[in-house]
């Protein structure tokens, strides 16, 4: 009797382990989908931000050779040209060096401006609500897009890093306003939300399908992928809503400590 008694215990026993080898391994081929799903959901993420780098590398490389190259080559041409005529005759002269040093500021006015959208001195000199501001009027000043701003000072009180991150996030949501939205207008606003600092930027333009992007094999807006990755880097939060008749709203939430 004891011993019928301790094979019903050992079946039932033997039939538990069952269960949990089973439910087990069940549990380690799903983890092993997600493994492998992360696994190829990163490499095409890397493959998008090498492509994003290429492209803003591409933007630069243009700008160099189109605008500072040429304008280089006709200084060097004038430059030559003055030389041979003054050892003839020096009439004209004043003029002739004033257009060439025109040709030379318009240059240091590119070169500034390739620099500051590298990374604007300002940011670190002065603060993220300066950057943005200074960002801003040149951004309307170019598209005449009016601009409606507001920020809380203690938004400054974040680190150096969270402060690039907005910085970024608000100059590549207005440079895809400038792009695609077909806008008229745009509001940025700061504000503190808890323990929180968001930044939401709307324009009253085109709607698109954010997810669609997002989630798109062939590489669209690269902005957006590296909004969201720049947001969730420092522990943030990156969302965008686009909808017919609304316009778009980008919104990146930062912790306001470490």
């Amino acid at each position: 009797m004891i011993n019928d008694v301790r094979v019903k215990q050992e079946i039932v026993r033997r039939k538990a382990l069952e269960r949990a080898l089973v439910k087990s391994d069940r549990r380690n081929r799903l983890l092993l989908k997600d493994a492998i799903h992360m696994q190829e959901h990163l490499r095409h993420l890397s493959r998008r931000v090498l492509s994003a780098q290429e492209e803003e590398r591409k933007v630069i490389s243009r700008e160099l050779h189109d605008e500072i190259g040429q304008i280089l080559t006709g200084v060097t041409v004038r430059l030559a040209a003055l030389k041979r005529d003054a050892a003839v005759s020096t009439r004209g002269l004043e003029k002739r060096l004033a257009g060439t040093q025109r040709l030379l500021e318009k240059t240091m006015r590119i070169v500034h401006r390739c620099a500051r959208e590298l990374r604007p001195p300002i940011l670190d000199d002065l603060g993220l609500i300066p950057a943005l501001h200074a960002f801003m009027r040149q951004f309307t000043k170019r598209t005449r897009i009016p601009i409606r701003f507001s920020a809380f000072a203690g938004v400054e009180r974040l680190n150096g890093d969270k402060r690039t991150v907005l910085y970024r996030v608000g100059q590549e949501s207005l440079t895809n306003v400038a792009k695609h939205a077909q806008a008229t207008r745009v509001s940025v606003v700061l504000r503190r939300v808890g323990g929180d600092v968001l930044l939401e930027i709307h324009d009253d333009g085109r709607s698109f399908r954010v997810q669609r992007v997002l989630s798109a094999r062939k590489v669209t807006r690269l902005g957006l992928l590296g909004m969201r990755e720049r947001v969730e880097m420092v522990g943030g939060n990156f969302s965008v809503l686009s909808t017919p008749g609304n316009g778009t709203t980008v919104r990146a939430q930062v912790p306001m400590k470490p």
